[in-house]
């Protein structure tokens, strides 16, 4: 399988099994074109020439013979190296690496798109206790096999509400990790409220990576990101961003935001978070309902496409300057990449990652939180649905009709589970406008790989 595309004065090229990126010249494209329409890598050499029978002979036979070798080297209609190894894939064990703690479920937000209805999540406000929290650590120590490095996400709501646990934890965690040799990785995600110079100095020795939530520029975050009075947020929490970016040295951060209806037009706020200074930025779509006033439609795809390419045009732009930056879902890794099962079956959800509530109770992520069809047991009283744990473990790209055809597969990894099961009620199909998205990323991230490359070698001439 290969997929095609022009994107900012690049012919490029994926061959979807190997991973391998081309980026070649017009006759090129136009050979590759052609056997892709008629029998792939067994087409013939006479049905190619008389499709393209207006070109140069001579350059002609030269590019049929350099894609033939590409063909040979198994980087270009390459085979399908994954789906024999399929029962290897569903029978593999698994052991618990990451935590969600939900340290509070409660928020001084009231984001108008929140997943978890300003940190309810469908049930009553709480703070996680000391106590439910060591307990989550043991789980996960011993649920982890022979992992060492073990992941923890202190989320809500909003996490700083309940500081003095987080605290706690990684001490906890800290001794902990010499009685079993192992190591944690614990990162924050606040929305800066309460970010003073006590929780910079903690994050800044603590966390691996911190997130902090921002929607890009003033009008649109105040829009979608007000205090519970209505007030917005954007000027109480800016300055504590920036100062938070600066202290890390703009490095294992992220500021991520949430684009919805209301601002299509979401490349601005990207390229305002950069104006302001920062360096790490995810802005995302947002996953809601169709009848939300704020959900994306399917109109909205053109200019959203639109969108991805401006940026993506000027980030090149930006490139070896001052002013460029890095975009969570334009980084793409085409020589090493994730492992094969994070490639066909993402990011573990229900398996290799948890999410825990205030209470301990167990969910396959934070977005199943306060369904009751996905409770999984309890960090006291460990897993109790096997079946669940059975069913995520099958959720894979080979499980998915829609991804064995698409493109991007290998690299997205056949998607989101909860997006999957909210929009159609089982965990195997996909939420069908975020791929669309999806593939747009995918594009504009190999073309980002093409403009770095071409800059490289200008500067190496």
């Amino acid at each position: 399988m290969i997929h095609q595309y022009r994107n900012n004065g690049y012919n490029i090229v994926l061959d979807v099994n190997s991973g391998a990126v081309h980026v070649v010249d017009d006759l090129a494209y136009e050979v590759i074109a052609v056997m892709d329409r008629l029998q792939g890598s067994e087409t013939p050499e006479n049905a190619i020439k008389e499709a393209l029978a207006d070109r140069d002979a001579d350059a002609l036979a030269e590019t049929i013979g350099e894609v033939r070798t590409l063909i040979e080297e198994e980087a270009l209609f390459s085979p399908d190296p994954y789906e024999h190894a399929l029962d290897r894939l569903a029978d593999r064990p698994v052991v618990v690496k990451a935590l969600c703690l939900h340290i509070a479920h409660d928020c001084n937000l009231a984001c108008r798109y929140c997943f978890a209805k300003e940190g309810e999540y469908h049930g009553e406000r709480a703070l996680m206790s000391l106590e439910v929290g060591k307990a989550a650590l043991d789980f996960l120590i011993a649920h982890s096999g022979s992992r060492r490095n073990l992941e923890v996400d202190f989320f809500g709501g909003e996490p700083t509400m309940n500081f003095q646990v987080v605290k706690g934890l990684v001490a906890y965690g800290r001794e902990q990790e010499k009685l079993h040799d192992k190591h944690f990785r614990f990162t924050l995600t606040t929305n800066g409220v309460l970010l003073n110079e006590e929780i910079q100095d903690f994050v800044n020795r603590e966390m691996d990576n911190v997130v902090l939530s921002i929607d890009g520029r003033k009008a649109v975050n105040d829009r979608m990101r007000p205090f519970r009075n209505g007030d917005g947020s954007y000027d109480r929490i800016v300055p504590k961003f920036q100062k938070l970016a600066e202290s890390r040295n703009q490095e294992r951060y992220y500021v991520r935001g949430t684009f919805t209806h209301f601002n299509t037009d979401f490349s601005e706020d990207v390229l305002h978070l950069a104006d302001l200074g920062f360096k790490q930025i995810s802005v995302e779509p947002v996953v809601a309902m169709p009848e939300d006033a704020y959900a994306l439609q399917e109109s909205d795809l053109p200019i959203l496409f639109e969108e991805y390419d401006r940026l993506a045009a000027e980030m090149a732009k930006r490139i070896n300057t001052e002013k460029s930056f890095h975009f969570f879902h334009f980084m793409i890794d085409l020589e090493g990449g994730p492992c094969a099962i994070k490639r066909l079956s993402g990011c573990g959800s229900g398996t290799e990652y948890l999410a825990v509530t205030p209470w301990g109770d167990l969910y396959p992520c934070h977005q199943f939180v306060g369904n009751p069809d996905f409770l999984m047991g309890n960090v006291k009283d460990g897993i109790k649905r096997q079946d669940l744990v059975d069913e995520f473990k099958g959720c894979n790209v080979y499980a998915k009709e829609k991804c064995r055809s698409c493109f991007a597969k290998f690299m997205c990894s056949g998607g989101c589970a909860a997006n999957s099961y909210h929009f159609h009620g089982n965990i195997n199909d996909a939420y069908d406008l975020g791929c669309e998205l999806q593939r747009k990323r995918v594009e504009c991230a190999i073309m980002l790989k093409a403009a770095e490359s071409a800059a490289e070698q200008s500067e190496s001439e």
